[in-house]
């Protein structure tokens, strides 16, 4: 599972992604919870597109949006046989720039937050999908999902799941125009290489969607004392 991300340095999307239209001057995001509106990268005609969607899959075809129940990760595995994900997988697949994730780990009676990230890559992309939903007057709800899959050697021992990060040589397949058959979504949507991750333990005020700055990053000492990785 994917809770939490963090997006910092966006000034760097422009290059480290090949777009445009970069979000500068923005704000870096330390600590980005579903529901929020958060950058997206498409392939569009006139190539890639950075726009901004909101986290949480709604598919096209939803009734209500006030009764929704939207989907912030989709299990790389059975993206297929899903209703909500197999023809976003043909044609609105996306990338989700991304500077690090969290994962929570029980220790004793409370849960420990860690944060993940690739000390090479300042900014790297999540696999995600897309869709637009459509109210009856006419306004366009964007919502994006990030795919997730097995964990890595470095994931296991605090979760069973991991957002999948590409390579940048998966970054253009995983956008390129025609759907990737089984082989290709077996090879881009694996695990992480684990030697080329780090993570370490967190303030519990990660928890709070409010707190939104560097101190949500910064490591502590676990409960089961001093942690290195």
């Amino acid at each position: 599972m994917c809770g939490r991300y963090s997006l910092i340095c966006i000034d760097d999307l422009g290059n480290r992604f090949r777009i445009f239209n970069p979000m500068l001057g923005a704000r870096s995001k330390f600590n980005i919870a579903p529901g929020t509106r958060q950058p997206v990268i498409v392939q569009g005609a006139g190539g890639r597109e950075l726009l901004t969607m909101q986290w949480g899959l709604v598919p096209h075809w939803t009734k209500n949006l006030k009764t929704a129940h939207p989907i912030i990760n989709a299990r790389a595995e059975s993206l297929a046989e899903k209703p909500s994900f197999s023809s976003l997988v043909k044609t609105k697949r996306c990338l989700v720039p991304a500077s690090g994730f969290f994962e929570w780990k029980h220790e004793g009676a409370r849960k420990q937050p860690f944060y993940l990230h690739l000390p090479d890559q300042p900014l790297f992309a999540f696999a995600g999908l897309y869709d637009e939903w459509h109210d009856p007057a006419g306004a366009i709800v964007a919502t994006y999902t990030i795919i997730t899959t097995g964990p890595n050697a470095l994931v296991t021992p605090i979760h069973n799941r991991m957002p999948v990060i590409l390579s940048p040589v998966h970054e253009e397949q995983w956008l390129a125009g025609g759907p990737p058959d089984a082989g290709q979504l077996g090879e881009m949507l694996a695990p992480y290489p684990a030697e080329k991750m780090a993570m370490h333990p967190v303030s519990p005020l990660v928890n709070t969607p409010s707190a939104d700055d560097e101190r949500v990053i910064r490591p502590v000492v676990s409960l089961n004392g001093p942690y290195t990785q």
